[in-house]
């Protein structure tokens, strides 16, 4: 193992000896587990991976709410080098086989209730040894979860796994029908958590409320830039408003991660509980201008935004909020952020350009694509396909997305129109569909479609919708539909989604 190495499983090591009788994780029944009893409870889990014929390298694919089970799971295959594969436990059974097609995993883990949407051709699956479920009583040719624990004093070997190994493979919005997995190193990890720690002062007496899931790199990046700098996880299987008020409160916890509507639901339940949120001081995500300074007035914490992407591994500008309203912050201490024009020419202050990004917390590659990683990374820079400018201070400002990677984001999750589109024109009686963002009070942004039909009066919206949540993840439903008998086309016969948007969007009302 060469001498500069440091793992993600290494940071656990290390606390396990600075702090050994310090809380780690408090479970979903509320019992505290020690970095000590952490790292005893991981080492029996990677040994039983090992035991049961997992080796460095092998995928294991996740679907699961989150558990105390799923997090050691993390730190169990950073041990032995095996990389996690979460999915999104919303995804249809349709785009799970996708995943699961270009995962190859050799390993399943998931909750009882996500059997059905794993392929019933066991298609993807072939090369899968170890089927393991998380909750409930296995079924036939599935074992406990807790059965892969080895009993201690049994020794395993741990080969060689260094900082540029994958940690793990977090799959990003289905840009081209499958769902891209963003390839994230150890290294990639331990850069973004010393960051996070350095702009957010992160001590060992902070604690994070870990109810984003785990599948998304907001949460699991959180939860383990907490970790790093030594305090504690508070594991939430799916988010509550009231429970994470109730929580926050009784473990005295600091940190938070937000995605529309989490934070204005908990201030909600704040106000209804008498709570002040007295402990909390840092919120960090995507939110309504409205909604932050709600949290600026009615407790003592603050909103911390910037641009990042699950590829950059979070973060790669960031900023109180309060510093520069709007604007996505300055580049991180281990970040270098460029606007450019086509030409890939930096582009003056005040000029829109693509964002591009280097450093340490840029990822890997997408997982099996190298002719999409050669594009991504042309120029020795990672190409976001985002848009913003810098003004004259050095603050970035996010604009729009490129147009052929224009995507929607409800809740915080990733939604490609393309996607969309597909769908709604697998409809007999469609013939073309334009799928674009609007603004959405409760979800930030939400999804329009507008969808060329020759009569619709045969169509309904709710139809639409209907389709599109029974063929891909519900999430990705339209909340609004709208018929026309004749989409705008450009010159070249394509949909001008900008003409569609100009002549539709504002009929959408927040």
């Amino acid at each position: 193992m060469h001498v500069q190495s440091f793992t993600v499983y290494d940071l656990l090591v290390r606390n396990a000896g600075c702090f050994p009788g310090r809380c780690a994780l408090v479970t979903e029944g509320g019992d505290p587990i020690t970095f000590a009893g952490l790292l005893q409870r991981v080492d029996a889990l990677a040994a039983g991976l090992a035991g049961a014929g997992l080796a460095k390298g092998d995928r294991v694919l996740v679907v699961a709410q989150n558990s105390t089970a799923y997090f050691e799971l993390y730190f169990a295959c950073a041990r032995q080098g095996i990389v996690p594969y979460p999915l999104n436990w919303r995804l249809s059974a349709d785009e799970v086989a996708r995943s699961c097609a270009r995962a190859r995993p050799r390993a399943l883990v998931i909750d009882e209730a996500y059997h059905e949407v794993l392929p019933e051709d066991g298609a993807g699956l072939e090369d899968v040894i170890v089927r393991a479920q998380l909750d409930g009583e296995p079924r036939d040719g599935w074992i406990g979860f807790d059965q892969l624990r080895t009993p201690p004093g049994e020794a395993s070997d741990r080969p060689e796994v260094a900082g540029d190994d994958p940690f793990a493979i977090i799959p990003t919005a289905a840009v081209d029908v499958v769902p891209r997995g963003a390839v994230l190193t150890h290294a990639n990890l331990v850069a973004s958590n010393l960051q996070t720690i350095a702009a957010m002062e992160l001590v060992p007496a902070d604690g994070n409320l870990l109810a984003l899931p785990l599948f998304h790199i907001a949460a699991l990046g959180s939860a383990l830039a907490v970790m790093h700098a030594g305090g504690q996880n508070v594991v939430m299987p799916r988010f509550d408003p009231a429970e994470a008020v109730r929580l926050i409160d009784r473990h005295g916890l600091t940190f938070m991660s937000d995605f529309p509507p989490v934070l204005a639901n908990v201030l909600d339940q704040a106000k209804e509980q008498g709570s002040s949120l007295a402990s909390l001081r840092i919120v960090n995500g995507l939110d309504a201008p409205d909604t932050i300074e709600r949290l600026h007035a009615e407790t003592r914490a603050d909103f911390w935004s910037g641009f990042g992407q699950t590829e950059t591994t979070g973060w790669v500008t960031v900023q109180r909020f309060r510093e520069r309203p709007g604007a996505a912050g300055i580049p991180g201490p281990v970040c270098r952020v460029r606007v450019v024009d086509d030409y890939d020419r930096d582009a003056p202050a005040g000029a829109p350009g693509e964002i591009l990004a280097r450093g340490p917390t840029v990822f890997q590659g997408y997982f099996g694509q190298p002719d999409v990683n050669e594009y991504t990374f042309r120029g020795g820079w990672h190409h976001t396909g985002d848009v913003g400018r810098f003004d004259s201070d050095g603050y970035l400002h996010y604009v729009k997305r490129k147009p052929e990677k224009e995507l929607i984001k409800p809740g915080g999750e990733n939604v490609y129109p393309a996607e969309v589109e597909s769908t709604i024109v697998e409809m007999a009686e469609v013939s073309a569909a334009c799928v674009f963002g609007v603004p959405d009070q409760k979800w930030g942004e939400g999804i329009m479609a507008v969808v060329e039909t020759a009569d619709a009066g045969r169509l309904t919206a709710e139809q639409v919708i209907e389709h599109v949540g029974s063929r891909i993840a519900r999430f990705k439903r339209p909340r609004h539909v709208a018929f026309t008998g004749s989409l705008p086309r450009d010159e070249s016969g394509a949909v001008d989604r900008e003409a569609v948007k100009a002549e539709w969007a504002a009929t959408v009302k927040p």
